[in-house]
């Protein structure tokens, strides 16, 4: 695969510029905005992080007003997405934007990793779609593409796995238009290459895929199950009746 991947990207961008998905945060190159986007979309679905979009932007227009706004407003204002520890964080980051940046987000990857709150994805998605830099970007769904193109047989969520999906995210990235070719990927991943039984036969880009049972990847640590368990406890009154005390 890595020997035509150049195949491989002009494939898979002529697939996005046709089903690509149509998102607001993909119409600027504001990094106050995609970095906005970017968290929202940190476990929590689409569709959602659409109803709420605009709206944090209408309220905290950039990272200064952000900056300048009480943890209480912040908050308040993210109600209804979740996880409120990531609009801690975003809160956090604006306020270094604003403090040691002058209120200008960095263009160097290495300083964007510095901003509090950000890891590796998403400081290098701000990169990749703010200033169109080609670094690799790995979350759920291209982690989900890559690791069914490459039959990978080693857990996505261990160490190992997840040096084996940046690699290849690096190999595969092109020159040039890194922002539409990770769009891309993300969408084959949200549209195709969905989890349990992808759309295989409709994937533009099956003939690179080496995954012989693709419905089985990507390998993850199985999660526990938890049984519920019910006790009875019962005891006899007087007069032949019985009390049962229910426990769970």
């Amino acid at each position: 695969m890595l020997n035509s991947s150049a195949s491989f990207r002009r494939l898979l961008l002529a697939w996005y510029r046709t089903h690509g998905r149509d998102l607001p945060w993909r119409h600027t190159h504001d990094p106050y905005a995609i970095l906005v986007s970017e968290v929202m979309l940190q476990q929590t679905q689409v569709a959602t992080v659409l109803l709420y979009y605009r709206a944090w932007l209408r309220r905290f227009p950039n990272f200064e007003s952000l900056a300048a706004a009480s943890e209480s407003d912040v908050l308040h204002a993210w109600q209804g997405l979740g996880y409120y520890a990531r609009a801690r964080n975003l809160h956090a980051a604006a306020e270094a934007v604003a403090a040691v940046h002058k209120g200008v987000f960095p263009e160097s990857n290495a300083d964007i990793r510095k901003l509090p709150g950000l890891g590796r994805y998403t400081a290098n998605a701000v990169a990749t779609f703010a200033f169109d830099q080609a670094v690799p970007i790995v979350e759920a769904n291209t982690a989900r593409v890559l690791a069914r193109l490459s039959n990978l047989q080693i857990r996505i969520d261990s160490n190992p796995g997840q040096e084996k999906l940046w690699s290849l995210a690096t190999a595969l990235l092109p020159p040039s238009a890194a922002a539409d070719y990770n769009s891309a990927l993300i969408d084959l991943g949200a549209l195709i290459c969905v989890s349990g039984q992808p759309k295989c036969s409709v994937c533009p880009v099956r003939s690179f895929c080496l995954a012989v049972e693709p419905a089985k990847l990507p390998l993850k640590k199985p999660r526990i199950q938890m049984k519920r368990l019910t006790e009875y406890h019962g005891w006899m009154h007087r007069r032949g009746n019985v009390l049962l005390e229910q426990s769970h």
